[in-house]
């Protein structure tokens, strides 16, 4: 009965819908123990510790730890569950929430947290003048009118529009401490970039750049004193080392350097993740769970005249073997993509068949759109615009890694008379090109996203201006009307037949190729990690605080 009611809360459908924290069950388990020091990889160093600027992965992973939103997903339901908000109250319309605010909560910093601070965070982010260097989270907040305080404990957020990720944005809110965020001087400013203050389960103790950042925990969190905090966030401090190559990372793993790992492929945990240590001090893990996984594509800048053509796009992902990649170079553990995002999601066509590598009907097709060998030099060529020009391109790729699935597809295209070249770039040049719109064709990758995922970001012809994320330009009037319609459907049963909708047509236009979706994901642990289980239906549960260790 409570399931249904949370989830009438998430989509909007009733009003005066309250959600109280002592309906939640409490996943942790009851043999976790406090105590020790967890070490961790964090891969790279945070570009700023400031809650406000800060959108890279390393500092979200120090916020779980440090800052507070106003709820989280259950692992399990993926419905919300209270933090900073003890309760909501969502309007019919889906326009309104009122938000009840966690009484007793202090910063690390020993003042409480008020009403004021929650306003703070959400104007700070649509500050007009960017004061706050917040641009980055305006996107997902320009959907929102303003914020008013309703009394010293509750406030109300008015939406413009509705929309099917309001709560979600809300929720999703990282509160920051008006005390020493607002009319912060230049001084101040630069110590909010090397310091967090927040109302989490953890304090930054120290921060040394280059090596380390350490946490203590925060024995007077809220968490402790309640039933859904109890058994979470166990241990008595955390380091967090920033080593990036992969190889390095995991023999810190294999010393005892550091206690878990993020494997980033299978050869990994089948080649690497080897030796006497593995069983015994050391352990692997392979898991399946519903988090939305990333995929990996090759786009194609629609602006230029070589992939303008639907046909001419099809061609060239009837030329890419992913199934030969797959099996060489991922053991197996990923399968082809079939559209523009996870095809395991219910917005996801499940009946559409991924492309095939099929070099005679790419051959068909590019000659139907008039490419051929007319002076036999083993490239094709066309006429367009009243030159001849050669079919010949230059792939851009910023992960070295990556190359040998590159020169597979570079080997086969020649097959086909089309001369592809690789050219390796550092991220930063490679994401200069891209905002610029200076390619010919790129490849990268989408992170996970959301269970309830909004194409638009992506996938709306108004998404390419402003450095927007359609970089390719991808232009389809029909998905445009699509996706506005989507994202006002709050009901997101009711929104499933338009998503996959969105899915079949982006998916016929070929404005990707569209490579793999990972079946499995793999870590490795020390022996004296201890979790309550491999995985909870949407994430493993370390960054929630379900994990501990057994020998303190």
């Amino acid at each position: 009965m409570f399931s249904k009611v949370l989830l009438s809360a998430i989509t909007f459908l009733m009003i005066n819908i309250s959600v109280s924290s002592a309906l939640l069950p409490n996943l942790a388990s009851k043999d976790a123990k406090v105590g020790g020091t967890f070490k961790f990889n964090l891969r790279t160093q945070p570009k700023t510790l400031n809650p406000l600027g800060s959108s890279d992965i390393p500092a979200r992973r120090v916020k779980y730890f440090v800052m507070e939103t106003l709820g989280e997903r259950n692992l399990d339901t993926y419905e919300f569950m209270p933090v900073l908000a003890t309760k909501w109250e969502v309007s019919k319309d889906g326009l309104t929430f009122d938000i009840t605010l966690r009484e007793g909560v202090k910063w690390h910093d020993g003042k409480p947290l008020t009403v004021e601070d929650v306003k703070f965070s959400f104007d700070a982010i649509l500050d007009p003048q960017n004061r706050y260097n917040t641009a980055n989270l305006k996107p997902y907040y320009d959907n929102f009118k303003e914020c008013k305080i309703t009394s010293k404990n509750t406030l109300r957020f008015i939406a413009k529009r509705k929309y099917f990720g309001n709560l979600s944005v809300l929720m999703s809110l990282w509160v920051v401490p008006r005390h020493l965020h607002e009319n912060a001087d230049k001084k101040m400013k630069r110590k909010l970039n090397k310091t967090m203050v927040g109302t989490g389960p953890y304090k930054l103790s120290k921060f040394t750049r280059g090596k380390f950042l350490k946490f203590e925990r925060n024995k007077d969190w809220w968490g402790f004193k309640t039933e859904e905090g109890k058994n979470r966030y166990n241990y008595d401090r955390m380091t967090f080392r920033f080593i990036q190559d992969d190889n390095a990372a995991l023999q810190y793993l294999n010393k005892g350097k550091i206690d878990l790992l993020y494997f980033s492929d299978a050869e990994t945990y089948l080649k690497k993740a080897v030796g006497k240590n593995w069983g015994k001090k050391l352990f692997k893990v392979k898991y399946q769970n519903k988090k939305p996984k990333s995929y990996a594509f090759i786009g194609w800048n629609l602006n230029n005249d070589l992939f303008k053509s639907k046909k001419v796009r099809k061609a060239l992902a009837h030329l890419v073997d992913r199934e030969k990649m797959i099996e060489k170079f991922l053991y197996g553990y990923s399968r082809p993509a079939t559209g523009p995002w996870y095809q395991d999601s219910m917005y996801a066509d499940q009946k559409l068949k991924p492309t095939p590598f099929d070099p005679k009907t790419a051959a068909k097709l590019l000659k139907e759109e008039g490419w051929s060998d007319t002076d036999g030099d083993g490239i094709l060529d066309k006429v367009i615009n009243g030159v001849k020009r050669p079919f010949r391109f230059t792939m851009l790729e910023p992960y070295k890694p990556f190359r040998k699935y590159q020169v597979v597809y570079q080997q086969d295209l020649k097959k086909a008379g089309i001369d592809m070249q690789i050219k390796l770039i550092d991220w930063t040049s490679f994401i200069k090109l891209v905002d610029e719109r200076k390619f010919e064709a790129i490849r990268m990758a989408w992170g996970a996203g959301s269970v309830h995922n909004d194409p638009k970001q992506i996938w709306h012809s108004t998404s390419y201006n402003n450095k927007g994320s359609n970089f390719i330009g991808y232009n389809n009037p029909k998905v445009d009307k699509l996706i506005d319609e989507a994202r006002q459907i709050l009901d997101h049963k009711k929104r499933i037949p338009k998503m996959q909708e969105i899915y079949r047509t982006i998916a016929a236009d070929y404005p990707y190729v569209f490579l793999f979706n990972k079946t499995h994901d793999f870590y490795g642990h020390t022996k004296k990690m201890k979790r309550p289980k491999d995985t909870y239906v949407y994430e493993i549960g370390d960054l929630q605080g379900y994990w501990w260790m057994s020998d303190i």
